[in-house]
């Protein structure tokens, strides 16, 4: 039987994940019924549809737009392009050009058997999943043959704007000493329902998300991990309106980790909720074969409620995104879900209340990489202060056995940070990660002291706000700012003209396929 340091009983526990169960079953029943825009260009791209028209519009774009402005969405692409393949004997690239021309509706030829229509993509479905597969096998071999760092993972940013300039300083980054390095996106990017196209070299506190952007800098951490000798991992965020295109491209270009969150998007972004939910379904079984990590976005929570009254909606939060991504064939292995060292530092004992919070997260997820992120709502632009609290943020990072530790940075208040500054924050993780290794094994916590009461405390709150949850629903919790304090309405938001409900001929054998790689281990 599972024993706890911090005293919370498992009963509880258990009892909590079922309702997060049914919590996450009653969004899913909604979510198989419909299809949006951002799904439909996902299965465009992965069965080879690429490249821009003559306005530099994405031809994955052109073509669902394409659909979606005659009304049949809710069929999919799939399905007339296997219809305009039969027809024309072209291929889909082929097809979505000549739409970018002007020169074909693709609703105006003779509709296909489901049997024809399977049977003509096939071939470019499993072409697809296989450059995924590939790149999978790519990141084992490299694990087991270079190794990789110890758990935390040590991660930190890049944020250049300029693609070239980010690869410089990644490569820096991971001779310092980094494991992950994350891509940070321009601003506003997740608010576009499109994915630019190829390099770029201009972007606002942080780089366009592309698939050349991607290969890019795969291609630099690849090269830099054979000369430290140890696999680097690169981070993207597929969060946003193009949530599951950012998956697709991430996977084929070997990415390893991703931002994945709708909630995140629906509350700091104002992204419909349905709209996003739909998108995240997809994105995750895409993120799930590809043997991605994601990290969801629990911590922002912190930023806009208090940490200390409204610690228990980051766990009901983790349990329902877990049970969310277990519907999408995501193991508990990938599921990076976020919580944060965001007390206010001029509280007392704050130290032993974000113990508690950690450590409990840490046994109620016993095999996640869960991520941690550090202290930025109290960062001022006292850099001393600032590299304590990291510190601190780190002493609990190694104490609870987190799996992925977001570096904090002493200018973490005043600029993007210098390389000279994350050299110093991977020294100060570095630094305690070794000296207090063994410190989580070596000590116990006082009966019914601070750090237990408070465990108990928010697991109590956690359980009482997931029963309100199951009762009002999470669609209703969100219009009602039951997280992170912000009021949500299901028909508002950004990207709900982009939802469609499916309709008869509507063909999406990929979800299956991949989430049966999952259990099966083959294609």
């Amino acid at each position: 039987m599972q024993k706890s340091k911090v005293g919370i009983d498992f009963s509880k526990v258990e009892y909590a994940r079922s309702i997060a169960g049914e919590i996450a079953g009653n969004v899913q029943t909604f979510v198989e019924q419909y299809t949006t825009v951002a799904v439909e260009r996902t299965l465009c791209r992965l069965i080879g549809i690429d490249g821009v028209d003559g306005n530099a519009v994405p031809l994955p774009n052109v073509l669902v737009d394409h659909l979606k402005d005659r009304n049949v969405l809710g069929h999919g692409a799939l399905f007339f392009l296997a219809n305009g393949m039969v027809a024309t004997g072209k291929t889909p690239q082929e097809i979505a050009e000549s739409i970018a021309l002007g020169e074909t509706d693709l609703t105006s030829y003779p509709f296909c058997s489901s049997q024809v229509v399977a049977d003509m993509l096939a071939p470019l479905i499993t072409a697809g999943m296989q450059k995924i597969a590939d790149n999978r096998k790519r990141r084992e071999n490299y694990i087991n043959t270079l190794g990789e760092g110890p758990k935390p993972y040590l991660y930190v940013i890049v944020a250049t704007g300029n693609i070239y300039e980010d690869v410089i300083q990644a490569q820096a980054a991971a001779r310092q000493g980094a494991d992950i390095i994350a891509v940070i996106r321009t601003t506003g990017q997740s608010l576009l329902d499109y994915v630019p196209f190829g390099a770029t070299t201009e972007g606002f506190g942080g780089t366009f998300a592309t698939q050349e952007n991607f290969r890019i800098m795969r291609k630099a951490l690849d090269e830099v991990g054979e000369e430290v000798g140890r696999y680097i991992r690169l981070c993207n965020y597929c969060s946003g309106l193009c949530m599951p295109e950012i998956a697709v491209m991430g996977a084929l270009e070997g990415l390893d980790v991703m931002l994945n969150d709708a909630l995140y998007g629906i509350l700091f972004r104002d992204i419909n909720m349905q709209r996003t939910l739909v998108d995240q379904y997809m994105s995750r079984v895409i993120n799930g074969f590809a043997g991605v990590i994601i990290n969801t976005g629990e911590d922002n929570y912190l930023t806009t409620a208090d940490a200390v009254e409204e610690a228990h909606t980051v766990l009901a939060s983790d349990l329902i995104n877990e049970q969310l991504a277990l519907t999408a064939g995501l193991p508990a292995e990938q599921m990076g879900l976020g919580h944060a060292f965001e007390m206010d530092p001029m509280l007392e004992n704050g130290f032993l209340f974000e113990l508690a919070q950690a450590q409990m997260t840490r046994e109620i997820f016993p095999k996640a990489p869960l991520k941690y992120m550090p202290p930025t709502k109290f960062m001022t632009g006292n850099i001393f202060r600032g590299h304590l609290q990291d510190a601190l943020f780190n002493i609990i990072g190694i104490w609870t056995s987190q799996g992925i530790q977001l570096l904090g940075m002493p200018t973490e208040a005043i600029h993007t940070p210098f390389m000279s500054d994350r050299y110093l924050s991977i020294e100060n993780a570095k630094y305690i990660f070794s000296n207090m290794k063994n410190i989580g094994s070596e000590i116990e916590f006082k009966e019914d002291g601070i750090v237990q009461t408070r465990a108990r405390e928010v697991l109590d709150k956690t359980v009482i706000l997931l029963e309100r949850l199951k009762e009002e629903g999470l669609f209703s919790a969100l219009e009602k700012g039951i997280f992170g304090d912000v009021k949500r309405p299901m028909n508002g938001g950004k990207g709900l003209s982009g939802v469609a409900k499916k309709d008869e001929h509507y063909y999406n054998p990929t979800i299956e396929l991949m989430k049966n790689f999952n259990m099966e281990g083959k294609l």
